[in-house]
């Protein structure tokens, strides 16, 4: 973990996660300090998402040791939305269903990006229409903690380095912990702090481009996905704006 004098928001210092005698989580440490994002890397079935729920209070710890900051506001981002396609619900009910107002419900759409759709059903919405309304839902209580699961799920690739810059900007206006969980270490390196990459067990963590030097990480994910990293890297050479269009004003062209 990089050196910090911020507060200490989370921590896990060797928490397992037992479920039908399998061992999903073991022996987990981890940091999470303001300010800093911190990214969960891994492939399917690795225990990203278990846990996630634990430090959220959603599952059970097996062993170890859980600690939350005393009072720590906490914004959830859920992988997936579930809505019966037969229920009436407009983005504007759907946000102020927790007990906020139509105010607070606009000023967040409008910083996510999503000012126009506060009287759309939610069940119109694109894939990334619908992120940026669960993010702006996540922004509602003021958090000091995003907890954000696979946050470009659904959204065209044009608009998730857009979304992905729109967290980091978050959390720098927040100065807010972000904890991510993200197949894409090649489009959330250039904003995360530091990543930590699961399979049933921490095999590595620190910064991105160390990680993806890792044996461990290359026996996951190949010598394939490092090039990948290495290709964005080097010709990402253009911005998006907060749609996804490409940002001729913030963009560099060789």
């Amino acid at each position: 973990m990089p050196e910090t004098n911020r507060e200490l928001l989370v921590q896990t210092r060797q928490l397992s996660v037992e479920r039908g005698g399998r061992t999903l989580v073991d022996s987990a440490d981890l940091a999470l300090h303001a300010g800093e994002i911190l990214t969960l890397i891994g492939p399917n079935g690795a225990g990203k998402t278990t846990l996630v729920r634990a430090i959220l209070g959603l599952g059970n710890i097996t062993r170890g040791e859980l600690y939350l900051k005393p009072g720590l506001r906490i914004g959830y981002m859920p992988q997936t939305l579930h809505i019966d396609a037969s229920l009436p619900l407009t983005v504007a009910r759907f946000l102020t269903l927790g007990g906020g107002d139509k105010h607070r419900a606009q000023r967040a759409l409008e910083r996510t990006g999503a000012a126009g759709l506060l009287h759309q059903p939610m069940q119109a919405l694109s894939g990334g229409e619908t992120q940026r309304v669960l993010l702006a839902r996540a922004l509602l209580r003021n958090p000091q903690l995003l907890v954000l699961d696979e946050p470009v799920q659904g959204v065209d690739v044009s608009g998730q380095a857009a979304l992905y810059a729109l967290i980091n900007e978050l959390r720098h206006e927040l100065g807010c912990a972000v904890l991510l969980i993200s197949h894409d270490l090649h489009l959330v390196m250039a904003n995360t702090d530091t990543v930590v990459c699961l399979n049933g067990h921490i095999c590595c963590h620190g910064h991105p481009e160390q990680v993806t030097n890792d044996p461990a990480y290359l026996e996951l994910f190949g010598h394939r996905a490092q090039a990948q990293i290495a290709l964005y890297t080097h010709h990402h050479d253009h911005a998006h704006d907060q749609c996804g269009e490409i940002d001729p004003e913030h963009s560099h062209h060789a």
